[in-house]
């Protein structure tokens, strides 16, 4: 999908989607757009593969969101595969907003999200896992996730990270990796310049939560970033949300969060 600005909004300019992918856009009071993606097959299995993709217009302000959590069942033929690719124009800014993924056991999902980024542009960026079930009480100790992150500005390379697990207990347990906690997720904040990301650091420091959980911050240039661990999805909901909240240029989370 591609966007324009159109009398101080930001409007779709063109939408194509094609399988179980689907985009659908809610009516709401903002002049950013709001864009829900929707997997319609319910989940993601060995062997599938979903492709993303939004340009955001130079200007202009964009919250992509997903329906629901997005589930990664057990494979029996290789990963699930999830690609994203994102443009953001000059001076605008986006919020990349979707709710958890859900390893089940003997799942494997291969993601991958490459954003570029133009000159003064900003971006809000989280992405949040759960390991297993929590009303089922599940663990999927022997789920696998390759998770890598590529931010660029005007082609050059500002942020990359990679995420490895292989459903060891040294991953799990392990005080410095997920420390015995189920949920965890990435939040990533890059501002249009360095003192207006060091200024928001100073803002998120009285923001952060305490209870079931972790939650750390720290600042870089134009680059935040945040870790979380909790036990449970509600748990790290809990040390997110403000967070997201905080950051997002829409003033709040999209309805969707809160159902």
């Amino acid at each position: 999908m591609t966007t324009l600005q159109r009398a101080g909004a930001t409007r779709l300019a063109t939408l194509y989607q094609d399988g179980c992918a689907k985009i659908r856009l809610p009516h709401t009071h903002s002049p950013a757009l709001e864009a829900v993606l929707i997997n319609t097959a319910g989940g993601l299995t060995g062997g599938d593969h979903m492709q993303w993709s939004a340009e955001l217009a130079a200007g202009g302000h964009m919250v992509l969101t997903t329906q629901a959590c997005e589930r990664i069942y057990r494979s029996i033929g290789g990963p699930a595969t999830v690609e994203t690719r994102l443009s953001v124009g000059a001076g605008a800014h986006l919020d990349w907003l979707p709710q958890e993924t859900i390893l089940f056991a003997a799942s494997q999902l291969d993601r991958r999200i490459d954003i570029d980024l133009a000159e003064g542009a900003s971006l809000t960026a989280v992405e949040a896992i759960l390991l297993g079930r929590d009303a089922m009480g599940e663990a999927a100790l022997d789920a696998r996730l390759r998770d890598n992150w590529r931010i660029r500005r005007k082609g050059r390379l500002i942020h990359a990270e990679a995420t490895r697990l292989d459903g060891t207990l040294a991953e799990r347990d392990g005080l410095s990796l997920l420390a015995g906690r189920r949920a965890f997720a990435s939040i990533l904040h890059i501002a249009s310049s360095a003192d207006q990301c060091t200024a928001t650091l100073a803002r998120l420091r009285a923001l952060l939560p305490t209870g079931d959980g972790r939650i750390a911050a720290s600042a870089n240039g134009e680059r935040l970033v945040m870790r979380a661990l909790a036990q449970t999805g509600l748990a790290l909901r809990r040390l997110i949300v403000p967070v997201l909240t905080e950051l997002t240029q829409a003033g709040s989370l999209p309805r969707l969060w809160h159902l």
